[in-house]
């Protein structure tokens, strides 16, 4: 994964990231296994990193600043660095000590997310509400895009809204290949670490505004630190954040990271808006000579 921009960048992808990480990233991202790469606390540095030195290879080439940057989940923190809230060193420490703290909360009991597809948001939401009211813990943990919901909560949970899907009226459930409940209160364990390492880093002004997953509108800035900490334990509102950034007068998207994930629920949610995707080089550059237009 990303061997380009291993090439392109080695002073922050294998110096920088290796100096900050104890491990080299180069090598589980190159060279794996695939089972190294997706675990938790190796996953999130890389995604961090090497969507980073996307953005900064599109950066070089735009010649001016976005209007406007949402990132869902890890991606926030990717959003904060580009803005230059954060370095990209202090973003990959922040990131590293996030995934460290996310893999010991899940380490405590087993747990899972599954999406919901085709759904209304507040059905789902009654759902989980009706699971919990039972005994459960069942939570909505993303609202990604219209007709696509995620609830997270323990395996017993997950297990119970597979198993019944039919019977809550719900048009199809699909269970998510990730290590845990992340964006719900099981991740409670993993938040005061987080929050001792984001008082330690200095938070700069940002050169454009940044979205919040947890408020669906721009932080202010002072936030940054309170805002991240709630994320780990709180949905990710990301259609809401894009639907705000397009009511703002933003037309034109760019996913910018490995992957197309978050283009796929820009369609979905910004309908009538130009997305594009830079997961490559040569993406950043196609992707700053359209936007030069």
């Amino acid at each position: 994964m990303g061997a380009e921009l291993f090439e392109s960048r080695p002073d922050l992808l294998i110096g920088a990231a290796d100096r900050i990480l104890g491990w080299s990233l180069r090598d589980v991202c190159l060279q794996g296994p695939e089972a190294r790469l997706t675990a938790t606390e190796h996953a999130q540095p890389a995604l961090y990193a090497l969507a980073w030195t996307l953005w900064a290879e599109l950066n070089d080439r735009l010649g001016h600043p976005p209007a406007a940057a949402a990132g869902h989940s890890l991606g926030e923190y990717t959003a904060l660095a580009a803005a230059g809230v954060l370095s990209f060193e202090e973003g990959l420490e922040l990131v590293a000590v996030r995934a460290r703290a996310m893999a010991e909360a899940v380490g405590r009991e087993p747990s899972g997310m599954a999406v919901v597809l085709g759904v209304a948001d507040d059905r789902v939401e009654e759902v989980a509400a009706d699971r919990r009211s039972a005994g459960g813990r069942l939570w909505v943990a993303n609202l990604n895009a219209p007709g696509q919901v995620v609830l997270a909560g323990t395996l017993d949970d997950i297990d119970w809204l597979v198993t019944n899907q039919r019977r809550l009226g719900l048009r199809r459930v699909v269970r998510l290949k990730v290590a845990g409940a992340f964006h719900t209160p099981l991740m409670d364990p993993a938040v005061p670490r987080l929050q001792a390492a984001l008082r330690a880093v200095g938070m700069g002004d940002p050169a454009f505004s940044v979205w919040s997953n947890v408020t669906a509108s721009p932080i202010t800035p002072g936030e940054e630190g309170c805002l991240l900490a709630r994320q780990l334990v709180a949905p990710v509102r990301f259609a809401a954040s894009l639907k705000s950034i397009a009511a703002s007068g933003v037309g034109t998207f760019v996913h910018v990271g490995p992957g197309d994930v978050t283009a796929g629920m820009a369609k979905r949610t910004v309908r009538g808006s130009r997305i594009l995707v830079v997961s490559s080089i040569p993406q950043a550059g196609e992707a700053a000579t359209f936007l030069a237009v």
